[in-house]
């Protein structure tokens, strides 16, 4: 069996063909299920964000091209429309992926810290579906630890760096005063929380937050002195919001042409400040055409967030000692697995062997025998079957000129060279 880390990310592909191959809510457990069930995957996990979207399984043979296949037909795709922006890590590479993506090495943000939080979803999805088994349990388990490593051991995260934060910052460009402005945040989850963190931070003047759950709304902006709202209310808040940042998993988007038209037309050329965080995306694109609007995706983001990068470089290559260490220690655990199936039915023979002469020895002692006379038999018979296979092989090994196996058979039983 081999590992592979599998799929598309920021540096691979567009927002557009990003949010077609998302997989979120509750497309993932049927999708986790579908994956799990293609003849050569033994088992599966799906990490899917704004960023990226990642397949992590083992493989019983090397049928990476029946991942891509997958992935096209679960979103209806034509496979040779993704195929270009793939990207395939087998085995240690694969592991050396999870651990880099998991420290925030792999992030369009260094060291951001969300995505260590979504692939422990990513994992507990998985788990919830029974799609782990041995392999990818113990390579999570072991990921998470590491990640707690390099947070522990470097300053990967000590830089207010984020999405949220460039969002923010972005938007200090074209509102120097936040004091004086309104941010309408649709969506209630890590993304928008710090995102309202920063705000509140800059001295925001009103906050409101929107969700498909008002109660999840209302929980949130309590903590900021702001208030809730849901989905359908939106339209009636446009026209006072002068920040738009949206951050859900809806399959459609939130705001649409037609909303915004109308509330353009109250702030009477005052500008909007939007960015649209989520994958697949949650304004319409044409919204971008509209006078006095400007939007902004997380791909638009990447200019603000490198002017914040330069203290976490030599963090993350720090971090990326810690994972060479760190993938070795994981690829020892697994070729050891390999090594359990023959240790077993070494074992196994070993112990019948025991067991038949046991047997013939308890036997020979119920029949009377003198018990001295059975130890030794017990003794020597017992050696004598143990030591009958391998000194064949040895002797065979010897006259063909086999060296190799007659060096190995020298290790294996820590003999000294005669």
């Amino acid at each position: 069996m081999s590992l592979i880390a599998f799929g598309i990310n920021h540096r691979t592909a567009p927002v557009e063909l990003r949010e077609q191959v998302a997989i979120t809510g509750e497309r993932i457990t049927a999708a986790l299920r579908e994956l799990a069930a293609l003849p050569s995957v033994t088992e599966a996990a799906i990490l899917s964000t704004c960023n990226r979207t990642e397949l992590y399984c083992g493989l019983q043979d090397d049928q990476v091209e029946a991942l891509c296949e997958w992935l096209a037909h679960f979103h209806a795709l034509d496979p040779a429309q993704i195929r270009p922006h793939l990207y395939s890590f087998p085995n240690a590479d694969a592991v050396r992926h999870l651990l880099r993506v998991a420290g925030g090495l792999d992030s369009m943000i260094l060291g951001e810290p969300q995505i260590l939080g979504q692939m422990k979803q990513a994992y507990q999805n998985a788990s919830d579906a029974g799609t782990l088994d041995a392999a990818l349990e113990r390579l999570f388990q072991h990921t998470f630890a590491v990640a707690k490593q390099i947070r522990t051991d470097t300053a990967i995260g000590e830089s207010p760096v984020s999405i949220a934060f460039a969002a923010v910052s972005l938007a200090r460009q074209i509102f120097s005063n936040f004091e004086q402005h309104t941010a309408l945040l649709i969506g209630a989850g890590d993304t928008i929380e710090l995102t309202a963190r920063h705000l509140h931070d800059q001295h925001l003047g009103r906050l409101i937050i929107a969700n498909r759950t008002p109660e999840h709304a209302h929980q949130l902006a309590a903590q900021f002195n702001g208030y809730g709202i849901s989905l359908a209310e939106i339209p009636a808040h446009l026209a006072e919001a002068d920040i738009i940042i949206t951050a859900t998993g809806s399959r459609t988007p939130i705001l649409t042409g037609a909303m915004m038209k109308p509330a353009l037309k109250l702030r009477k050329h005052r500008p909007v400040f939007m960015v649209d965080i989520a994958v697949p995306r949650d304004i319409e694109p044409a919204v971008a055409t509209f006078e006095d609007v400007y939007l902004y995706t997380v791909d638009d983001l990447q200019e603000v967030i490198h002017e914040n990068l330069q203290s976490r470089q030599e963090a993350a290559r720090q971090a990326e000692e810690i994972i060479d260490v760190q993938v070795e220690r994981f690829m020892a655990w697994l070729r050891a697995q390999d090594a359990v199936s023959s240790i077993r039915s070494f074992r196994r023979h070993a112990e019948q062997q025991r067991d038949e002469v046991l047997a013939r020895a308890q036997q020979m002692l119920a029949n009377g025998r003198d018990p001295a006379e059975v130890t030794a038999y017990l003794a020597q018979t017992l050696t004598n079957k143990l030591c009958h296979i391998p000194s064949v092989q040895i002797r065979q090994a010897a006259e063909t000129g086999d060296a190799a196996l007659l060096q190995a058979a020298l290790r294996l039983y820590n003999l000294s060279k005669p």
